[in-house]
């Protein structure tokens, strides 16, 4: 097993995409069933295949000179269904180093085992985050059951991305085939960032509807950071445009949510966005390139106030 080492170089990639899914894996496994994955697709009207490898995925961004943070979703209990594995991810990200950083993810109602699992996956695979989507894995995660792990994830000083919001996964679909949208409110992530205050957290996507939650709790925790995927940038509320021009400017992150949103088309609206010239290259690449550590030097939220 070859454990994964980033070899992507911060200062020659163009930009750095915080939020691509791997929903294919070498031997034609689907992370979700066909039905979601068709609800989803009608939901985003993806251009882009919605199963591309994960050497495909490597190309795309390489021809682009960027890099990308790639990952699955565990969800086995909550859908029944076994994920793309994280380890096989971390692993062939490692044949892709110059271009992909791997996150894992695991499914909190494993307990223990997703706690094991978990630092399995940064001590042996060299995975740098994990992955959680609240509404899809069915889980609350400010209850106290899943503590365990939020502490372990702090001590291994890996990154917790959060899906935060409208999912397009069972949009569509009768009872939106069951999966809660509530869960998925930012604010059951803020007692989280308060009670693991070094545990470095993003919410993805902008939190429609609760975008100001979203923008509060970034602003409040240091230790919180949100990304700008799932959404055409021209649709950004004009709330999180205004804050990321200013207080959040060091807190906000490019992903685009390839492959239901391709990162040329988001770039191409990100570019007619009125953000302020020197705050761009901040959110294409240079937040997360601190957050990620990956020039080596210590992670700061906001680097104006160290």
């Amino acid at each position: 097993m070859e454990r994964y080492a980033s070899r992507v170089d911060p200062d020659t990639v163009v930009a750095l995409d915080t939020h691509v899914h791997v929903e294919c894996d070498g031997h034609g496994h689907l992370s979700l069933d066909q039905e979601l994955m068709d609800a989803s697709a009608r939901y985003f009207r993806a251009s882009h295949p919605r199963t591309p490898t994960l050497e495909q995925i490597a190309e795309h961004y390489r021809a682009r000179n960027m890099a990308a943070v790639v990952f699955t979703v565990d969800a086995t209990t909550g859908l029944g269904r076994p994920p793309v594995s994280s380890e096989e991810i971390a692993e062939r990200a490692a044949e892709h180093a110059d271009v992909l950083l791997p996150f894992g993810s695991v499914d909190p109602l494993r307990g223990t085992e997703a706690v094991r699992q978990a630092r399995r996956l940064a001590e042996e695979y060299g995975v740098l985050g994990f992955k959680f989507h609240p509404s899809l894995q069915n889980f609350a995660p400010d209850d106290r059951a899943y503590y365990p792990l939020w502490e372990t994830l702090q001590e291994l000083g890996t990154v917790a991305l959060f899906h935060t919001g409208q999912t397009g996964i069972g949009a569509g679909l009768p009872g939106g085939r069951g999966i809660k949208l509530r869960y998925s409110d930012p604010m059951l992530l803020d007692d989280v960032a308060a009670d693991f205050p070094h545990l470095t957290m993003v919410l993805a996507h902008p939190s429609v509807p609760w975008v100001d939650s979203s923008i509060s709790i970034a602003t409040h925790k240091a230790n919180v950071y949100i990304d700008l995927s799932g959404w055409s940038p021209t649709y950004f509320p004009p709330q999180l445009v205004r804050q990321a021009n200013t207080l959040l400017r060091h807190k906000v992150l490019f992903g685009s949510d390839f492959p239901v949103l391709a990162p040329d088309r988001w770039l191409a609206d990100f570019a007619r966005l009125d953000i302020k010239d020197e705050v761009r290259p901040l959110i294409l690449k240079e937040n997360a390139v601190r957050m990620l550590g990956l020039r080596g030097d210590a992670r700061s939220a906001d680097p104006d106030a160290a």
